[in-house]
């Protein structure tokens, strides 16, 4: 995969398809990707008020994180390009957490997304995000 940066200047909410639900969130399939700040995104689920988690370009706070994505994963994507994202979660009086374990790929031309569990993987769940 290449150094693809997440380019979504979302001015109106981007429109996602999950080829396949996101873990703990089936059947959803439908989201929007909007901007909150520059560095940080809404992901929204369109069928399900109140589903909503928090992704992050992972390249400005782990730069050397560089998933390893199965050629069934992006097949499934359609790219081989994807952006990459991770989901993070605030955190309550310690730092946020961001989830390199599961990234979210994203085909920016075609709103095409999955987040994957990467395989044989000594990524972090809950990797503390600096500051």
């Amino acid at each position: 995969m290449s150094e693809n940066t997440v380019t979504m200047t979302v001015q109106t909410d981007a429109a996602l398809h999950f080829v396949t639900p996101p873990p703990g969130l089936s059947p959803l399939t439908e989201f929007t990707l909007s901007a909150v700040t520059e560095e940080l995104y809404a992901l929204r689920a369109v069928d399900a008020d109140g589903v909503r988690l928090f992704l992050v370009d992972p390249r400005p706070y782990f730069p050397g994180y560089a998933p390893r994505v199965s050629d069934a994963v992006l097949a499934e994507l359609g790219t081989t390009d994807p952006a990459v994202l991770v989901v993070v979660r605030p955190g309550e009086g310690d730092a946020p957490t961001a989830n390199l374990l599961a990234p979210v790929l994203v085909d920016l031309e075609t709103g095409a997304a999955v987040q994957t569990i990467l395989e044989n993987s000594d990524q972090p769940l809950r990797a503390p995000l600096p500051r």
